[in-house]
């Protein structure tokens, strides 16, 4: 059972720690520097956590850290688990039960995107506003399947996923750092791991997208299934309007990513930092 494997998991970090979370962060591809701000961190890779998957992408350490950022306790995810990998849905998510059940009350998620509209250029950063989940919507939740009233609502609402009152905090902070640009936007997610073709863009850019990646939407309905209050970040790492004349790749990614990994540290640690002055 889901949730018997989440306790598990859950048990096994305890003995490795004493530390209680109560803000959770999930990095994405290239971002995961943001760990040497951690304090006292203790570091478990995930093969030493019952019923994680491993990270197979280049860019995801997999590695579950637990100190103090900003003086607030917290749980990271040092890489994430992809669909696309040939993982289930809902063990993709099952680390983020794993960190509420752990203590975290809110969930900051992360991830490097294309920049469907024509006004974000690689190195901006967009907050997610809203999120369109096609694999969910064909059938790819990670909430299928029996239901166990123990994980939460079989039924949850996710109308207002992406807290607004942490949105504010986001824009504040990024208000202080000139050069830091920050949108706001709706992140569509598809599965991959083949990249967006031109027609494929276009139909996004139609029907509303801004940023297009392959994870955290699944997150983010986990996340509020269990009751965490939910903010997102997407890098914009490369163009993606269908008007490109060069093809993009990962390699592109990781770079756009290191070029402002000191900007996402910032942009973190000041809301992480707002948000231990509010508790």
């Amino acid at each position: 059972m889901l949730y018997d494997q989440v306790v598990e998991a859950t048990q096994a970090i305890q003995k490795k720690t004493p530390i209680k979370p109560v803000l959770a962060i999930i990095l994405g591809s290239g971002l995961g520097d943001l760990v040497t701000e951690i304090r006292n961190a203790v570091a478990i890779p995930y093969e030493e956590i019952p019923h994680f998957a491993q990270s197979t992408v280049v860019g995801h350490a997999g590695r579950l850290l637990l100190g103090t950022l900003e003086d607030v306790p917290v749980v990271v995810m040092q890489g994430r688990f992809h669909l696309y990998e040939g993982h289930e849905p809902a063990l993709t998510t099952l680390p983020v039960r794993v960190m509420r059940l752990l203590g975290a009350e809110t969930l900051i998620v992360s991830n490097a995107a294309g920049g469907i509209n024509p006004a974000y250029q690689p190195g901006h950063f967009m907050l997610l506003r809203d999120h369109i989940y096609f694999p969910g919507l064909a059938g790819a939740s990670p909430l299928v399947g029996a239901h166990d009233e123990r994980l939460g609502a079989r039924f949850p609402a996710v109308a207002k996923a992406y807290d607004a009152e942490l949105r504010a905090i986001a824009r504040r902070v990024a208000q202080e750092h000139s050069d830091i640009t920050l949108h706001e936007g709706v992140y569509s997610m598809v599965a991959g791991p083949s990249y967006e073709t031109p027609a494929e863009l276009n139909f996004l850019r139609i029907i509303g997208s801004d940023a297009v990646g392959m994870s955290t939407a699944p997150e983010v309905i986990v996340a509020r299934q269990v009751g965490m209050r939910v903010l997102g970040f997407s890098l914009i790492t490369n163009t993606a309007t269908g008007n490109e004349t060069e093809e993009v790749n990962h390699a592109e990614v990781l770079s756009t990513a290191d070029a402002v990994r000191t900007k996402f540290a910032h942009l973190v640690m000041g809301v992480v930092k707002a948000i231990g002055t509010q508790s």
